[in-house]
């Protein structure tokens, strides 16, 4: 019994390895009569395809109803949780989704600039501080605080964001810990549809807050890359 158990986990292993493998290669994705490609950053895995209800779920509670989820990526060892049946942390994760009434249409530069206009002008002006978690801990737990816009051009919008969660309590007698999201926010211009990219990382060090600024260039610039012919 023993050696089954062994086999079996092994197996197991395997299996995930393979998965992630899979995962991890570029895909397109159908909107109106255009293919967009789209792939994960190295170290994550999209979770689309594993028609899982639990992630699909998770995936629509992150973004508006009116949005079509196109990626739900976790990282390597969030992915090799689920695998194994085990609960996720989502420390880091991405997420690409696009308006689904605006699928079929095919956008010009003129039209994307006037969807960043008026993105721009619903967040408001960027917070004139580089304290993030001072200026956070005077904030309402769950409102997104613009910090910065990182990257604007003809095809390509993107902003810094944070907001404060709720504290977590890992046991009732500890005191709670709170908790930070940083995320950066791109519109993307691809074959004419508009994508918007998400990167998201819990705080834990000034580290994070790169990781997510880093990520979100690679990222927007391998999609650029897969989808210039």
């Amino acid at each position: 019994m023993p050696v089954m158990r062994t086999l079996a986990a092994l197996a197991a292993a395997l299996l995930a390895a393979l998965s992630l493998q899979c995962a991890a290669a570029p895909f397109s994705v159908q909107m109106g009569p255009e293919r967009v490609i789209l792939d994960t950053p190295p170290g994550f895995s999209d979770s689309v395809d594993l028609s899982s209800p639990r992630l699909q779920d998770l995936a629509a509670s992150l973004t508006s109803a009116s949005n079509r989820v196109l990626m739900f990526a976790l990282d390597d060892a969030d992915m090799r949780r689920f695998m194994n049946g085990d609960p996720i942390e989502m420390k880091r994760y991405l997420l690409a989704v696009t308006p689904k009434g605006a699928e079929r249409e095919r956008a010009s530069t003129e039209q994307f600039a006037r969807i960043v206009s008026d993105s721009l002008r619903d967040l408001g002006a960027p917070v004139a501080t580089t304290d993030y978690i001072k200026h956070l801990e005077t904030q309402p737990e769950g409102r997104p605080n613009l910090f910065a816009e990182l990257k604007r051009e003809p095809t390509v919008m993107s902003v810094l964001q944070a907001t404060r969660l709720p504290p977590l309590r890992s046991r009732a007698w500890e005191a709670p810990m709170q908790q930070y999201l940083f995320f950066s926010t791109t519109l993307l211009l691809v074959h004419g549809k508009t994508l918007r990219l998400g990167v998201y990382a819990l705080y834990n060090s000034p580290y994070d807050v790169d990781w997510v600024k880093d990520t979100m260039v690679r990222w927007t610039e391998q999609l650029q890359r897969l989808n210039s012919r």
